[in-house]
C-alpha cells in the first residue's frame, strides 16, 4: 500500500511525469540556500508552537532567533483565544461531553482505494459539535484565496477529518495563519468552512485521480511506459529541475533515448518510507 500526502497529490495532478521522477524513481532534488533557510525557519516555528502547546519552555528557542520570537509574540497577541489555557489530552474526547480536545502536530491516516493518506494538523481543536484545523504558514499570504481553497492541502485535510470522525462536513473548518510578519502588519488568517457538496466533490476527484495513478503505475512497472507529461503551454517546465531530463529545455526539441533509458522500469519502491513533505 502506497502512502500519499497532499504534496504528492499536488505534483501528480500538475505533472504525472514529475511525480514519477520524484516518488517512483526517488530521484534526488536540491534546494537553493535561500529555500533551505526558509524551510529551517518554518521548522523552528512549528517546533516552538508544538512545545508551547505541550507546556514546555520556549525561551531558549526565542533567544536564539529574535525574529522568530517577534513573530510568535505578534501571533499570540493577534489571536489570544487560540492560546488560552486549556486541558490537553492524548485521546479524543467523547462527543457527548463538554471536554475540548487540543493537540499540536496531530496525525491522521485514511485508506482510500489502495493508498494510505497521512495528514498532520499543526493544531486540532475538537469540541462536541465543531472541530477546527489550524495550519501555520511561514510565508506571506497568497492573494488568491480561491487558489488556497482548491489546494490539495485544504481539500485533503478537511476530507480526512470528516472521514475519520463523527463530525459532519458542516461542523469542521480549516484556518491558515500566515505568521511571518510583513512590516507592521499583524499575522493574517484565512478560514474555510466545509460542506457536504465539497466533501462529495473531493471524493469524486480523489477517486478519478487515484484510478489514473493505479493505471499509470501498472503500465510503468509492467511495460516501462512513462507517466504523462504536463503540456508545454503550462509553463511549469521552466522552473522544474527535471526539465532537462524530460527534454523540456529551450535547446531540446526531440526526446533523448539516453535519458529515457536511464531509470530501470522494473523498480518501484514503497512510498510508505517517504516522509511527508511540508511546504
Amino acid at each position: 500500500m502506497l502512502r500519499l500526502s497532499q504534496t504528492q497529490l499536488k505534483i501528480l495532478e500538475e505533472c504525472p511525469r514529475k511525480f514519477q521522477h520524484s516518488y517512483l524513481e526517488l530521484l534526488a532534488t536540491t534546494a537553493s540556500p535561500e529555500h533551505k533557510e526558509k524551510l529551517t525557519w518554518g521548522s523552528h516555528f512549528h517546533l516552538l508552537m508544538q512545545q508551547r502547546e505541550l507546556g514546555l519552555p520556549i525561551e531558549f528557542i526565542i533567544q536564539q532567533d529574535p525574529e522568530l520570537g517577534r513573530c510568535v509574540a505578534a501571533f499570540i497577541n493577534t489571536a489570544p483565544e487560540l492560546f488560552a489555557n486549556s486541558e490537553n489530552s492524548d485521546s479524543l474526547r467523547d462527543s457527548y461531553t463538554s471536554r475540548i480536545f487540543r493537540q499540536a502536530e496531530h496525525p491522521r491516516t485514511l485508506i482510500f482505494q489502495d493508498y494510505l493518506f497521512t495528514v498532520i494538523y499543526d493544531l486540532l481543536i475538537a469540541e462536541p459539535n465543531a472541530a477546527q484545523i489550524l495550519d501555520w504558514k511561514t510565508y506571506p499570504r497568497h492573494q488568491k484565496s480561491k487558489w488556497i481553497a482548491e489546494s490539495w492541502q485544504t481539500r485533503l485535510y478537511l476530507y480526512v477529518l470528516v472521514e475519520t470522525s463523527d463530525y459532519s462536513p458542516e461542523q469542521v473548518s480549516m484556518t491558515y495563519w500566515f505568521v511571518q510578519l510583513q512590516g507592521e502588519e499583524p499575522p493574517q488568517k484565512l478560514t474555510f468552512y466545509y460542506n457536504q457538496t465539497e466533501h462529495d466533490r473531493t471524493k469524486q476527484d480523489l477517486t478519478h485521480l487515484l484510478q489514473q495513478l493505479t493505471d499509470w503505475r501498472q503500465r510503468y512497472t509492467e511495460g516501462g511506459e512513462f507517466l504523462p507529461q504536463v503540456e508545454i503551454s503550462s509553463n511549469l517546465c521552466d522552473s522544474c529541475q527535471f526539465a532537462t531530463r524530460c527534454n523540456r529545455t529551450p535547446d531540446t526539441k526531440t526526446p533523448s533515448p539516453y535519458l529515457l533509458a536511464e531509470t530501470p522500469t522494473d523498480w518501484l519502491p514503497n512510498l510508505a518510507i517517504i516522509d511527508e513533505i511540508y511546504i
